[in-house]
């Protein structure tokens, strides 16, 4: 992906589900920095990656 354009509170889908009960792949940005917070829609569990992990594993940006 050359045009990354996310913001605070999108909604993106990644490349793999959350392994939770109900199996989403939307995930809702709650910070920005060096490193990406993502909060599971489905289960609402949040997830702390680096940002060139998180660059890797999204696959569209859903929700602005």
């Amino acid at each position: 992906m050359d045009n990354l354009n996310y913001k605070l509170d999108d909604i993106v889908e990644m490349k793999k589900p959350h392994p939770c009960a109900s199996k989403s792949k939307l995930f809702k940005i709650i910070r920005l920095g060096a490193d990406i917070k993502i909060q599971c829609i489905g289960c609402g569990n949040i997830i702390m990656m680096p940002r060139h992990d998180f660059e890797k594993r999204m696959k569209k940006i859903i929700e602005k």
